[in-house]
């Protein structure tokens, strides 16, 4: 990892922070509200019967987000599933500091774009207290993965966890650091606040 300050944590310093004061009216800087950590989850259903599967996950994980990801187990036993209580059943991996913008940053500007029929993030996956959550179907959308060695295509979820506790905050927030949010799309704003 370099020396070098994340580019969209230099824009969040010098554009987002000022705006966002500006826009909601906040008079202590520490007010503010800012990303706090990115959560990426895959779910692998087949991760029991298929030991390859979950390694594959696991290692397109480290790839993409340049760090280890922690192996998820299943809490209890459920027969109809054929699932055991300690068994794998997906990857997660959380994003901090200089690594989460860099994610972001790569997201945002190169990944996102990347989504077939892609027309904007919807803006109604807030969830009543700031944070944005959002479903990949593919992982080939991130230019870090090899098309050719890929196992199986699956999905992720990322989530985006922000220090306010307010969507229409959060949406600005975001919107500000460059997420391509589709603006058709009725914001539902007001229901958790």
């Amino acid at each position: 990892m370099s020396d070098r300050t994340p580019r969209l944590l230099t824009h969040y310093h010098e554009y987002v922070r000022p705006e966002m004061a500006k826009q909601f009216g906040f008079d202590n800087p520490m007010q503010i509200p800012k990303v706090e950590k990115v959560v990426i989850n895959v779910g692998v259903g087949d991760a029991g019967k298929n030991q390859k599967l979950m390694e594959s996950v696991i290692e397109e994980l480290e790839i993409i987000t340049g760090q280890k990801p922690v192996v998820t187990k299943a809490r209890k036993s459920i027969s109809n599933f054929g699932l055991r209580e300690g068994m794998p059943v997906g990857a997660s991996v959380t994003l901090r500091a200089s690594r989460m913008y860099e994610f972001l940053d790569r997201l945002v500007s190169v990944a996102a774009p990347r989504i077939r029929d892609f027309r904007g993030l919807p803006t109604r996956s807030f969830d009543g207290r700031g944070n944005y959550t959002m479903g990949v179907k593919e992982q080939i959308i991130f230019p870090e993965i090899d098309y050719d060695k890929v196992n199986k295509i699956h999905g992720m979820d990322i989530s985006v966890v922000t220090t306010t506790t307010k969507d229409d905050e959060g949406l600005a927030l975001l919107r500000l650091m460059g997420f391509p949010f589709r603006d058709q799309d009725p914001v539902t704003i007001g229901a958790a606040n």
